[in-house]
């Protein structure tokens, strides 16, 4: 793995113009979320990802290697629910409280496939379909980064409950 050209930036997308032309990393929304490990370009170059903290690449980011290579991030097609309904705020609101990644389409909600959540969504009248498709939902609560944490900042002076 020595010889192999290193990344340690990532340059925020999205790419466009000349920048289209670079090498590609096709990934799925699970394996967008690295901070170390051996990958292989969508046109066979293979890399060392070495990022300072644990990184949650969008499609569009770049990576910059150590060779001068620019490696375009893209999303990956997986299965996903599109959800739409008469009360999507209030869908939304049940998709969030249970700390699920939603991306945001026109008069949608997408989320991946989740047969639990579906089940829920269903009850509570949503109409769903199945598809594959890029899945890219919003970032934290600042625009960036995971969902994936349930920490409120409970402590000792202020106990947290649902």
């Amino acid at each position: 793995m020595r010889d192999l050209p290193i990344c340690h930036e990532v340059i925020r997308g999205p790419v466009t113009g000349a920048a289209l032309s670079f090498d590609t990393i096709t990934l799925d929304y699970e394996a967008r979320f690295l901070r170390r490990k051996r990958m292989i370009s969508d046109g066979g170059r293979a890399f060392l990802l070495d990022l300072a903290q644990t990184t949650s690449l969008d499609a569009g980011d770049v990576l910059l290697l150590s060779n001068g290579t620019r490696i375009a991030v893209r999303a990956a097609p997986e299965p996903v629910l599109v959800i739409r309904g008469d009360n999507l705020p209030r869908l939304a609101w049940h998709i969030g409280n249970r700390h699920t990644p939603c991306e945001i389409g026109q008069g949608c909600l997408i989320i991946r496939h989740d047969p639990v959540i579906a089940h829920m969504l269903g009850v509570l009248g949503a109409d769903l379909a199945e598809e594959t498709r890029p899945f890219t939902p919003e970032g934290g609560a600042y625009g960036h980064g995971r969902t994936h944490a349930h920490d409120h900042g409970a402590s000792a002076h202020f106990p947290h409950a649902h």
